[in-house]
């Protein structure tokens, strides 16, 4: 049997039509991820490494933001697509709105033996980013930011500032900066959280809307400090010895696997989502990319080194300084409403 991934043009799907494309045999499954160098990461590290273990060819795709496929394909009922990696957030939406399955966990035992925080009825985690505090110190001296209360502070901690275009996790750092307890962030009081951004809204010179944009930011020296993704603000780091980050106050986020409501090859996909989530496979992605694993049993069979470990967001040690987000809050009517609020206050 065939034992590879094979690429496919993204976007193909749409392009053609869902009647263009050919039937999915059994032995195939049809993966979708977000591209460029993680996907790239991830096909060395997970991907071909379970084709090869399951005998199957796993086809790829690639979609930055699958939401809108995931609505498309569900709709018809005869969805092209099997297993998404993407934000829980659009898992948990499209289970509620009968467009993902619900996830058999006796059925996927590697995510059943993970903690009940990294899963939801729908999906389960596969790789862990983090939302971090970073800033430039030839610009700041020894007045280091360590936290969002001290990103509010202009006077103590004075220069130029960047944030996200967007609600997801701004709205949190929002509420840690007016001293919510990181424990009792959830369900978010939107209310405050939009009074607390309205007093830093003045001091953003930039509301960044791409990682890029945003490693770039520091890498010019546009800004002082910043909420970047932890890899963006690693790659700076390589050639800027004066830009860091702290993973204190920082807010950790992954992306997760679903499948399609009705997938063509939905028992190859649950297959492949247990040995994607396994722990040796797992523990491959950080040596390729500084994405953390999604289940930390990676961390107990000795291919990830310490000083590795160390720098990834979802190590025991960096996890327990941050706060894991609640897709489910987010994908619920209160989460929906806050975004849509979002595009008025940003205007």
């Amino acid at each position: 049997m065939p034992s590879r991934t094979r690429i496919l043009a993204a976007g193909t799907a749409l392009a053609l039509g869902f009647s263009a494309l050919p039937a999915l045999a059994a032995g195939q499954i049809t993966f979708v991820s977000q591209g460029g160098a993680y996907q790239e990461a991830q096909t060395v590290a997970i991907l071909d490494p379970a084709a090869k273990e399951l005998g199957i060819t796993v086809n790829q795709d690639s979609a930055p933001d699958a939401w809108p496929m995931i609505k498309t394909q569900g709709e018809t009922g005869k969805p092209i697509w099997d297993v998404v990696d993407t934000p829980p957030a659009n898992c948990v939406r499209g289970g509620k709105e009968g467009l993902i399955e619900p996830l058999d966990f006796s059925k996927i035992p590697n995510a059943e033996a993970m903690p009940a925080a990294y899963r939801t009825p729908y999906s389960v985690a596969y790789e862990f980013y983090a939302s971090v505090l970073a800033f430039n110190k030839a610009n700041l001296g020894d007045k280091i930011p360590q936290s969002w209360a001290d990103f509010w502070d202009v006077e103590k901690f004075p220069g130029t500032r960047a944030l996200r275009n967007h609600p997801h996790v701004t709205l949190e750092a929002a509420l840690l900066a007016d001293g919510v307890p990181r424990d009792k962030l959830y369900p978010l009081d939107v209310d405050r959280a939009f009074k607390k951004l309205e007093e830093i809204k003045p001091h953003i010179t930039v509301w960044w809307t791409s990682g890029g944009q945003s490693a770039q930011l520091l890498a010019d020296g546009e800004v002082d400090m910043a909420m970047v993704w932890n890899g963006r603000a690693s790659a700076v780091m390589k050639d800027a010895p004066d830009i860091g980050f702290t993973f204190n106050d920082g807010f950790l986020q992954n992306t997760q696997l679903c499948i399609l409501k009705n997938a063509p090859n939905l028992d190859q996909a649950v297959r492949f989502i247990n040995t994607a989530v396994s722990p040796e496979l797992q523990a491959n992605l950080p040596l390729h990319i500084d994405y953390g694993p999604g289940n930390p049993a990676a961390f107990d069979i000795g291919k990830i080194p310490a000083e590795r470990a160390a720098q990834l967001p979802s190590s025991p040690e960096n996890a327990a300084k941050q706060t894991l987000i609640s897709d489910e809050w987010w994908a619920s009517p209160e989460g929906e409403a806050a975004e849509k609020r979002w595009l008025t206050f940003i205007q």
